[in-house]
């Protein structure tokens, strides 16, 4: 199924490197251009600072008035060559004493700017001509006569010129720069990202009937490898939980057939001719056993499923560990004393356990212990505990559990010697309904046994985790 309406990961990251890239460039731009523009200021007002200096030194030279009326022919000499810079010279009545040719500067704006920013840079609109000027309040060498106002402007069209040029170039530049990057970082974004999708390709062959599937750990890169391992070890549980489903559900098929084919047989043959009312009788009570044990597998099933679900809600009370064993020892008794077997219990304590589940946990352990134990020992239980914990543990003599069958001993159905199941002997659920019983109370089961003496272990929590 393809999904749509979702942005794919190379998308995302060419954008971030359009964006990036942009982001950077634009930064670099507006930097350059503004430095651009500053050495042009600073070479105006190299020139405008020095022409400026020559106007103080030409108007510190004049002695009298009739030197000040020849100040223009100085000035001219001073001016010869520099085409683009224009000159404005006023009295203290604003009149003009000295302008260049076509110069159009309005004396407010001179005689404002001399007074208020004598020497700072501006920008001067007078039509369609812009000039950077400076202005300034020059004295003369007359005593005790007015200042000047003297302005020095030098025309920067060819500055803007430049400038909207370059501006257009380096923002086709900057255009053509994120275009690229953006066509770069779609193929690096897709060569980046090919091993996940080799991963993608890897876990497409993996079905039901093909579970035993990894993907490889060594051909992918560093940072793949961690999801790659999770995803192997989500195979493996999946692996192992399917096998254990199909074993659960042979198991099922092969528990429920033997009492099936015996209804089946029992029944047929009732039918098979007319038979007295107590042969009638016999054959429905050996039938109502098959249904009893059918309706105990049943009802074991459901127990285990709901406990795979976590839907096995113990109803806690405050439960004396020896008086829920002392009550099985009765109830075990006679088939003990059948089996010349010794019923023992060390120790008490108390938990907070559901009575009834923790009853059928330890009834379900010493119906064990009880029929593989050999004839003649004691079958001891032992209550321990610490401030966090009880500790209960039921040890039978007989005939030792071999150490491969001690990892599935508590698996479904599963019975260390299947060729020597007898009738009435259970459903084979005895012990995978404890450990669910255990689990569902928050402690921990498990079993040893060496030597011709085998010991189930419970451990569970005081008060409910």
């Amino acid at each position: 199924m393809r999904l749509t309406g979702r942005t794919s990961i190379t998308w995302r990251l060419t954008l971030m490197f359009i964006t990036a890239s942009s982001a950077v460039l634009l930064a670099l731009g507006f930097f350059i251009a503004s430095t651009v523009q500053q050495h042009f200021v600073d070479l105006d007002m190299e020139v405008l600072t020095g022409k400026m200096e020559l106007a103080r030194s030409a108007l510190a030279m004049v002695q009298s008035p009739n030197e000040l009326a020849g100040i223009s022919q100085h000035l001219q000499h001073a001016l010869v060559g520099h085409h683009d810079l224009d000159v404005m010279v006023l009295d203290a009545n604003r009149a003009l004493l000295f302008a260049t040719p076509n110069v159009n500067f309005p004396p407010s704006l001179v005689v404002s700017s001399a007074s208020l920013n004598p020497y700072h840079p501006l920008v001067w609109t007078v039509g369609q001509q812009t000039y950077r000027a400076i202005a300034a309040e020059l004295p003369t060498g007359i005593p005790g006569a007015p200042r000047l106002s003297v302005a020095v402007a030098t025309d920067i069209a060819h500055h803007q010129i430049f400038m909207r040029s370059f501006l257009q170039t380096l923002w086709l530049f900057v255009a053509g720069a994120a275009l690229l990057s953006g066509v770069l970082g779609w193929l690096v974004a897709r060569r980046g990202l090919a091993p996940l999708r080799a991963m993608r390709e890897q876990t497409q062959v993996v079905t039901a009937q093909q579970l035993n599937h990894r993907l490889p750990l060594t051909s992918v890169p560093l940072e793949l490898a961690e999801l790659a391992q999770s995803l192997n070890d989500m195979l493996a549980r999946l692996e192992e939980a399917f096998r254990r489903l199909s074993d659960f559900s042979s198991d099922i098929a092969h528990e429920l057939r033997t009492p099936v084919s015996n209804l089946m047989t029992q029944t047929q043959v009732a039918l098979s001719k007319a038979r007295s009312a107590d042969e009638y009788h016999a054959i429905l009570e050996s039938n109502a056993e098959e249904f009893e044990r059918m309706g105990r597998m049943i009802s074991d099933m459901l127990l285990l499923a709901k406990a795979d679900n976590g839907l096995v809600v113990p109803h806690r009370e405050n439960v004396s560990v020896a008086a829920e064993v002392g009550a099985l020892f009765d109830y075990y008794d006679a088939v003990a004393e059948e089996k010349h077997l010794q019923l023992s219990l060390q120790g008490n304590a108390r938990v907070s356990a559901d009575r009834i589940m923790l009853r059928r946990a330890l009834g379900n352990l010493l119906s064990n212990a009880v029929r593989h134990a050999s004839p003649d020992t004691t079958i001891r239980v032992s209550v321990g505990a610490d401030p966090g914990a009880v500790t209960i543990g039921i040890e039978n003599t007989g005939e030792s559990i071999a150490e491969e069958h001690l990892e599935r001993i508590f698996d479904r159905f599963f019975r260390v010697d299947p060729s020597r199941q007898r009738a009435g002997e259970g459903t084979g659920l005895g012990l995978a309904i404890t450990k669910s019983i255990v689990l569902a109370h928050g402690g921990s089961i498990g079993v040893a046994s060496a030597d011709k003496l085998t010991r189930f272990s419970i451990r569970l929590p005081r008060q409910a985790t």
